[in-house]
């Protein structure tokens, strides 16, 4: 999904979500994130910026971050809000230092590791629904930007089973588990945000699965669930695996691949991007597969693959 993601969240200390932490404060080895924008020792002189959300300075290798946002302001924009003030400036660089901010903003926002999270999702699955009523434009909005791709993605997957490649945090999962006839998998390559999804999917009463790895490399039968959908993943790979990721996906469905990709003159290294895609390029990706497939645009790109 198009905004800065857990995807690549096997580091060489892995982020745990859940992990336990005191009321207000997020810490680990490269992180320290603070609620209510205020550091104990502020009077020391590390200050690096501040911005309208956030202040950050170093100390060391460690970045030291404070935030003033409400537990009501607490959904998936944060990564809009986190990529311009302090990602796209070059106050802060990296797909690691982003996952663990990220997480240390939702962590200190609201006490406890499950209501944090239970907080997020349920702000920001609201939010999704309001932009499907009144179909406010994107702005700077992730949220509103993908509102409309998870519409069309629903549209196009029909009531069976269905697994969904990349989930990241799992909003798409979640929406299609609440649809009556449908059997849902996710999966990442994050083992700390499938079981954060799966905490979350129980808290929400939903039938969920949720499966850690590879897209590539699927421990899943052939033709084990009828569609797999490939939303907003393939921009993050390179083309070699995302070619490999699209083949998985039709070993593992039985009726319809669906592919979506965001339209973007140049990868938004911010968001982890490391390809753009044309409409005629994913008619081409089509083509390599050798079976059935149609390309549409609806706020970005779509493949839709018939491996029947």
């Amino acid at each position: 999904m198009s905004v800065p993601s857990l995807r690549n969240a096997i580091a060489a200390r892995r982020i745990d979500p859940l992990a336990p932490t005191p009321p207000g404060l997020y810490a680990d080895h490269l992180v320290r994130v603070v609620r209510d924008g205020l550091f104990v020792d502020d009077a020391i002189p590390h200050r690096i910026v501040r911005t309208e959300h956030f202040t950050l300075r170093r100390r060391g290798r460690r970045v030291e971050l404070g935030h003033s946002l409400r537990p009501d302001q607490l959904d998936n924009d944060l990564a809009g809000l986190l990529a311009e003030e302090l990602f796209a400036p070059g106050w802060l660089s990296g797909s690691d230092i982003f996952e663990r901010v990220f997480t240390g903003v939702v962590r200190s926002c609201v006490d406890g590791p499950l209501p944090a999270w239970t907080t997020f999702y349920d702000n920001t699955l609201a939010r999704i629904r309001r932009h499907w009523r009144t179909a406010e434009p994107a702005g700077h909005s992730s949220i509103a930007g993908f509102a409309p791709v998870y519409r069309r993605a629903l549209d196009l997957v029909a009531p069976g089973t269905v697994l969904d490649l990349g989930s990241c945090f799992g909003f798409l999962p979640l929406l299609l588990a609440e649809r009556r006839g449908h059997t849902v998998i996710a999966s990442d390559l994050s083992w700390g945000t499938m079981r954060l999804l799966d905490a979350v999917a129980r808290e929400r009463g939903l039938p969920l699965d949720t499966l850690a790895c590879d897209a590539a490399r699927v421990p899943l039968p052939d033709r084990s669930v009828d569609t797999v959908t490939v939303i907003h993943v393939l921009e993050h790979l390179d083309p070699g695996h995302g070619d490999t990721v699209v083949q998985e996906a039709l070993r593992l469905a039985r009726r319809r691949v669906v592919v979506a990709v965001p339209y973007e003159d140049e990868p938004t290294a911010a968001y982890g991007h490391v390809q753009c895609f044309t409409q005629d390029q994913l008619a081409e990706l089509g083509r390599r597969t050798g079976h059935r497939f149609s390309v549409g645009s609806h706020h970005g790109g779509w493949l839709v693959l018939e491996p029947g």
